[in-house]
């Protein structure tokens, strides 16, 4: 990581991600696109804890990908929408976080990622007997990561979902998570098209040798500077 702080300010572009087809919701995400000015994970961590948002993302190579993801209270090796958010903005093919290597595509509306589930956090997936069920749901206490889901439309692979971090960190609902969304179509095996938080989309597609395909309308909503 080069340590080098070539500047006293810092941009950060803040998107959402997996915004449903009208352009409203979506997961709020921090870029930090000059790494340098957050050299270390404790001004990184400092930084996201000051954002707030479920993730922030600092750019380390813009040309290689590599990137580093930091929730207000820890450091993750993976997450889908930061990397989703992150190769939108960035316009790229692959990214590199630190679970490995990540391959990108667009189609024009989505932007695609193929990740492994094994890379994403433990979470606990709670199926509940109907939509209505999930969206009555109040936020649990802090302890376990939850994610409460249910069909829509099971034929059509249509999923209603909440997420619940537990972290205790501030975010109490997180709004559209790609992570746990890559563990419900491994644990599924079938194309989800899901429904989360106020109404973010989430989709995936199972490909072959367990990689899994996710993607998500994503928007630029402004820039801040710190």
């Amino acid at each position: 990581m080069n340590t080098t702080v070539t500047s006293s300010a810092t941009d950060i572009d803040v998107l959402r991600v997996f915004c449903a087809g009208d352009g409203r919701f979506g997961n709020a995400l921090g870029v930090v696109r000059d790494g340098r000015t957050h050299p270390d994970e404790a001004s990184r961590q400092a930084l996201a804890k000051e954002l707030g948002f479920s993730e922030t993302v600092f750019v380390d190579d813009p040309e290689r990908g590599d990137v580093d993801i930091y929730t207000p209270g820890v450091r993750l090796p993976f997450a889908g929408h930061p990397l989703v958010g992150a190769a939108w903005l960035l316009d790229l093919e692959v990214v590199h976080p630190p679970a490995g290597e990540v391959w990108v595509r667009g189609d024009g509306e989505f932007t695609w990622i193929e990740a492994r589930a094994e890379w994403a956090p433990p979470r606990t997936l709670r199926r509940y007997g109907s939509a209505a069920e999930v969206d009555a749901l109040d936020v649990p206490e802090p302890g376990e990561w939850v994610y409460a889901w249910a069909w829509e439309e099971e034929a059509a692979g249509r999923i209603r979902a909440r997420a619940f971090p537990g972290r205790g960190d501030g975010i109490e609902e997180d709004e559209a998570t790609g992570a746990a969304a890559l563990l419900l179509t491994a644990e599924l095996g079938r194309a989800l098209n899901i429904t989360q938080g106020r109404g973010s989309q989430i989709l995936t597609a199972p490909g072959p040798d367990g990689v899994i395909e996710l993607g998500g309308r994503v928007r630029l909503e402004r820039t801040l500077t710190r």
